[in-house]
C-alpha cells in the first residue's frame, strides 16, 4: 500500500502541475486571441503574458525529477511522497490557474490601450510564489 501511495503522489506531483499549466495557458491564450482582434500591435506582450502560467508545469517536473533521483524507498516512504506530491501538485495547479486569470486580465487591459504590462507581470508573480515554495519544500524534504 505504501508503494502505491508513493507512486500516486509522484504522479500527482507532475500531473497536477502540468494540468494547471495547460489550463492557465489556455485561459491566457483565449484572452490573447480576443485581444489580437482588437489590438494586434501588442501581440508580443500578449504572448509573454500567455506563457507565464507554463512555469508551474516546469516546477512540477523539477520536483518530479528530484524525487526520481532521491535515494528514497517507495515501499517505506510512500505516504511521505504522497503528501509531498499532492501538496506540490495542488500548489502548482491552483497557482497556474489563478496566474492565468491575472494575466488574462492584463492582456485585456493591454488590448484596450492601457499600459499595464509591468504591473500585470508583478501581480502574476504573486501566485507563482506559492508554486515555487511548493517546489522548494519538495526539494528540502526529498534531500
Amino acid at each position: 500500500m505504501n508503494e502505491i501511495l508513493g507512486y500516486l503522489g509522484w504522479g500527482l506531483m507532475l500531473g497536477l502541475a502540468l494540468v494547471g499549466s495547460s489550463i492557465g495557458t489556455t485561459i491566457t491564450g483565449n484572452a490573447a486571441e480576443g485581444a489580437l482582434k482588437k489590438n494586434p500591435d501588442k501581440a508580443t506582450s500578449y504572448m509573454i503574458l500567455s506563457a507565464m502560467p507554463a512555469t508551474q508545469g516546469l516546477y512540477g517536473f523539477v520536483a518530479f525529477l528530484v524525487w526520481l533521483f532521491a535515494d528514497k524507498d517507495f515501499a517505506t516512504e510512500g505516504p511521505l511522497l504522497f503528501g509531498v506530491g499532492i501538496s506540490v501538485g495542488l500548489a502548482c495547479l491552483i497557482s497556474a490557474i489563478r496566474q492565468g486569470q491575472v494575466c488574462a486580465n492584463g492582456i485585456v487591459g493591454l488590448s484596450q490601450g492601457h499600459n499595464v504590462m509591468t504591473q500585470t507581470m508583478i501581480y502574476a508573480a504573486f501566485p507563482e510564489l506559492y508554486a515555487i515554495l511548493g517546489l522548494i519544500a519538495s526539494i528540502m524534504v526529498g534531500l
